[in-house]
């Protein structure tokens, strides 16, 4: 098939997503397809002609991550002449040209579901949920209500602005997140009024809303769910410090074991829990929950990522390569599980 790994991006996960194009692209090529990655933002004013571009596939040199967000700023100048609009020269009509779009985005304007949208307008096919299922995960607000009307265990939690949220009285410790950011940029956890002040001004800085919830301490894990299916649990572990972005993508920063040691009645709820939250956020295709569990073995969903990351470090490669899939094997599957919405 002629498949378009769309990547890159303007949200604060973009190095991330640079590294899942090219390592989607890839396994892809070496599945026998001719895959080419395209940036989204940046496109590329040469590719007038979408036959040419897809017989140029080629494998492609890795991509890193720095242990620091990207500066978008720098990015969307880099663009130059052509600066407005989200979608860059050429991207829509090489994506209407390609059999499928691989969806290698992370972040708010990969995973909100506008591109789902604009996509499901424009005819054109892709892996991943559907818009409304993007929309409702990325919200961590509006999921966590679905996930409390849903019967899916998550810690307590409020949703404030900077208008309100001197106003609303919090609980030590607790969590401050972005309410639709991902890759833990931006989280951070405070235990006192002092490190609560500077966890809103260090959310802030990403988004107008945040969500401040219960802090839980305890194992970190996290579950794929594909097809409707858990894949095994991996637990994460960092060597320091809580899973944050550096130590979600620079190697040697954490301890991930999969399948999780876990008793088999906990791996089997925690399994039942994840696919409840799938379902409860309308997600189809595939997706990846996160939980932590505490001390008595009380469970908790965290959140939803209806793309999760696909890089040398990402978790859900790992989760299938305990089922015995190689990297290539699960890009290919998920090609398949996404056509399916189209048969």
């Amino acid at each position: 098939m002629n498949i378009v790994v769309l990547a890159g991006g303007i949200s604060t996960e973009r190095d991330v997503s640079l590294v899942t194009g090219v390592q989607v692209t890839n396994a892809l090529v070496k599945k026998g397809h001719r895959a080419v990655m395209v940036d989204v933002f940046m496109g590329d004013e040469n590719a007038t002609d979408p036959e040419v571009v897809f017989e140029g596939a080629h494998l492609l040199d890795a991509a890193k991550i720095t242990e620091n967000a990207p500066d978008l700023a720098t990015v969307k100048e880099s663009r130059g002449a052509s600066k407005d609009g989200f979608f860059g020269p050429n991207v829509l009509s090489l994506c209407k040209a390609a059999d499928l779009v691989f969806m290698g985005l992370h972040g708010e304007d990969g995973e909100n579901g506008k591109i789902q949208a604009t996509f499901d307008l424009l005819g054109i096919r892709y892996t991943g949920t559907g818009y409304l299922g993007s929309a409702l995960a990325m919200n961590k607000d509006i999921a966590k209500e679905l996930f409390v009307k849903h019967d899916v265990p998550t810690p307590k939690g409020i949703t404030v602005t900077k208008d309100n949220c001197k106003k609303v009285k919090v609980s030590y410790p607790c969590v401050v997140k972005p309410a639709c950011g991902g890759s833990s940029v931006g989280v951070s956890i405070a235990r006192n009024d002092e490190e609560y002040q500077k966890a809103l001004d260090a959310a802030f800085a990403w988004e107008e809303k945040l969500v401040v919830e219960q802090y839980v301490h305890g194992r970190e894990f996290s579950i794929g769910v594909v097809d409707g299916v858990a894949y095994p649990i991996i637990e994460i572990a960092p060597l320091q410090g809580f899973y944050d972005y550096k130590n979600k993508y620079q190697a040697g920063s954490t301890v991930e074991t999969c399948p999780a040691e876990l008793l088999k009645e906990q791996t089997e709820t925690m399994q039942k829990h994840a696919v409840n939250a799938y379902h409860a956020l309308k997600l189809d295709t595939y997706g990846r929950m996160d939980f932590l569990m505490d001390e008595e073995g009380k469970m908790y969903c965290l959140e939803a990522n209806t793309l999760p990351g696909m890089t040398p470090t990402s978790l859900l490669p790992q989760e299938a390569a305990a089922l015995g899939y190689s990297f290539e094997d699960l890009c290919e599957n998920l090609v398949k599980v996404s056509l399916k919405k189209y048969e």
